[in-house]
């Protein structure tokens, strides 16, 4: 089956900033990918800005999508999570995520945080994604091919 998304944004409903307020999908697998941290190879959260936080999780995000085999616009649900409670902030990380490689992902229902506190010392941004999966066949309904951890049907 291939997967078919559908954006929606009711005409009763506020103007949004790039994103949608209804994501509709029409798929056989989704992926619910745990929340992307600013963690380097290293496995330390990058010292820095928002900004630079922002680019690390982005990074990240791809790796893990194409882990199995989607990408940005496979994505169907996005919250950010920002350790702010200033408004400039949480619009400046939004901004940098949407102009990033993983952009096309926040164009789908979205919602962006601002949180106090986040799960590591130091960390200012996180990213919690789902994706529709691509295709049909193979043995996982689709993510034939996968890297990482084996998926097992269910």
């Amino acid at each position: 089956m291939t997967e078919k998304i559908t954006r929606i944004n009711p005409e009763q409903l506020h103007a949004t900033p790039g994103y949608h307020h209804i994501t509709v999908v029409e798929a056989g697998r989704t992926a619910h990918l745990a929340g992307q941290c600013p963690i380097g190879p290293d496995g330390d959260v990058v010292p820095g800005s928002y900004l630079e936080q922002a680019d690390q999780v982005a990074a990240n995000a791809l790796v893990a999508l194409a882990a199995v085999n989607a990408g940005p616009h496979h994505v169907v649900r996005s919250v950010i999570y920002v350790k702010s409670d200033d408004g400039p902030t949480l619009a400046s990380v939004w901004a940098r995520l949407n102009a990033s490689a993983l952009g096309p992902a926040f164009t789908t229902a979205s919602t962006l945080l601002g949180v106090a506190q986040l799960g590591y010392p130091g960390q200012l941004v996180e990213v919690d994604l789902t994706a529709a999966l691509p295709g049909g066949g193979g043995p996982h309904g689709g993510a034939a091919g996968l890297r990482g951890p084996a998926l097992f049907p269910l």
